[in-house]
Formats: C-alpha cells, structure tokens, sequence
C-alpha cells in the first residue's frame, strides 16, 4: 500500500524478482512512478477499506506492505492485514518510533524513517572526511 518513492522502488524490485505483487494507491497518478516493464497489479483505493483489501487478494497474501506518508493509515491497514485478512507478514512505515515499538508488540515488523534518518545523521557527523586530493596545480 502506497505507491510513493519507497512503495514504488520496493514493488518494483520485488516485482523483478519474480514476485506477484499488487500495488495499492487512492491517486492513480502515483503509478507513474512505477517502471513500465512493472508486472504486477495496480488497484486505485484505499488501504483502509476491506473491499480494496478483498480485491487486492489479501487473503491470499504472504505479505502485506504498509508504506504511505501517514503513520495512522499505515497502522489501521497493517493491522487489518494481520487480524482480519489473516496476512502473516506485515509491515509498516511508522515515523513516530515510539508508536512503532507499541505496535511491533501486537504482531507488526514495523520501521522509523526517523530513527534511520537520525542514525544516518549521526555516523555522517563522526565520519572522518576525506582527506583533500592534490590539485595538478601544486
């Protein structure tokens, strides 16, 4: 669910690879960003309705992917993966981390942006820089 920069990359990738995937998104024009040799599936809707869950083959799913820009969305579709659809691998976007560990206890694989991010920053901060290259003028 979510068919944004990560969502996009991620369906992409897996679809390469050989997997059946259906990409969930409420604006059509999100596919764009989808590469045409994309195999999989892509249904308008959204994420939180069980009809669209139904359609998108949920109940045959191995894995359900919860990855928009809102934290609430992602949880109420992940968990509606989990316990009603019956989806045994869930995961979901959250940015507050705090939420995603609560959530990570009811069953979810969940990951922090901002956790990620904060880490990248901070080893960015303490990385040696690269020592300056001589100049052909020296």
């Amino acid at each position: 669910m979510g068919c944004g920069r990560v969502g996009s990359t991620l369906a992409s990738r897996l679809s390469h690879e050989g997997h059946d995937v259906t990409v969930i998104d409420n604006e059509p024009y999100a596919f764009r960003r989808l590469p045409t040799d994309f195999t999989g599936h892509k249904l308008v809707g959204s994420g939180v309705d069980d009809h669209v869950l139904e359609g998108a083959g949920l109940r045959q799913a191995d894995a359900f992917l919860a990855l928009t820009q809102g934290d609430n969305r992602n949880l109420l579709a992940a968990q509606m993966a989990r316990h009603v659809f019956g989806v045994a691998v869930v995961v979901a976007r959250v940015y507050d981390p705090f939420r995603g560990e609560i959530f990570a206890h009811l069953g979810l694989r969940t990951f922090s942006p901002t956790n990620i991010g904060a880490d990248l920053a901070y080893d960015a901060l303490f990385r040696e820089a690269p020592a300056p290259t001589s100049s052909a003028r020296e």
